[in-house]
């Protein structure tokens, strides 16, 4: 494998991520710049990200969308991986990417003239395995772009990389979400907060029969039409996860429509949220 470095800037959004960001930066190793945007981590994120090379900036909580798109602009190169604290490039990625850098710095591909972006699939661990069904993967990702022709769009909960001219890889970004179950109960709560609160500045009111009729859809979907009992036990799980998740963003709604209760965000956080 080549230890190369290559004009590329990795990008990284932290709060607390301690336990993953040496494995992102590290799997990164052939981008020759490493930004880490930090919004107050309490942890040794920072510390660690510093000791590993990475340029590393402290600043507030801007969302999802505009943290992103201001790590970006803090980067040296036009070309730039995001990843989150909570991911890193697989063996196989890696050895695609590096293919790819290899072409464009020997000029034997130009397509780095013409190509907006990179899109790859992400492979989510999680309760003890390797999640392929109930919607989990490929679960596509734009995550190498070039960001004078790419930029971060999207609100609260669903922030994406938007960029027209866009080719896909095979190798898998991997991903490790949570430490066990219950943090993935966390998240699905917040995330359901989230949610509750888009609907409703969207102008969507609650109604019994979505509460009633959509958890049992989304159990549905993920359980059986996208195959999630091919992962086992921990399909299972995930799939009434998903189901309560949106049983709560309905209910959350209803509170915030009749109770005019609020969901309290976080101050930040590295995980993007993705709805199981």
């Amino acid at each position: 494998m080549s230890n190369s470095k290559f004009p590329i800037s990795l990008v990284i959004i932290t709060l607390n991520e301690e336990d993953g960001i040496a494995r992102a930066i590290e799997s990164a190793s052939f981008c020759d710049d490493v930004v880490v945007l930090d919004s107050g981590s309490s942890d040794r994120t920072t510390e660690i990200a510093r000791n590993l090379g990475a340029r590393v900036f402290l600043e507030e909580w801007r969302g999802f969308q505009a943290q992103k798109q201001r790590a970006t602009e803090l980067a040296k190169n036009d070309w730039v991986l995001s990843l989150d604290g909570d991911e890193a490039v697989g063996s196989e990625l890696r050895e695609e990417l590096t293919k790819v850098f290899e072409k464009w710095a020997s000029g034997v591909d130009q397509s780095h003239f013409t190509v907006d972006g990179y899109r790859f699939p992400r492979l989510s661990f999680n309760l003890g395995r390797w999640i392929r069904h109930g919607g989990w993967y490929p679960d596509l990702q734009l995550r190498l772009y070039n960001r004078k022709r790419a930029h971060w769009v999207g609100g609260a909960v669903h922030e994406r990389v938007s960029a027209k001219k866009v080719e896909r890889l095979k190798g898998n970004l991997l991903h490790y979400p949570f430490a066990d179950h219950a943090e993935q109960v966390a998240t699905n709560n917040r995330y359901s907060g989230l949610g509750a609160e888009a609907l409703f500045a969207k102008g969507e009111r609650f109604q019994r029969r979505k509460l009633i009729f959509k958890p049992f859809g989304k159990f549905l979907e993920t359980y059986f039409i996208k195959r999630g009992f091919l992962d086992g036990l921990a399909g299972f799980v995930i799939s009434i996860g998903a189901a309560y998740s949106i049983f709560l963003k309905y209910v959350k709604l209803w509170e915030i429509q009749k109770i005019g209760r609020r969901e309290k965000r976080p101050s930040a956080t590295g995980l993007e949220l993705k709805e199981p």
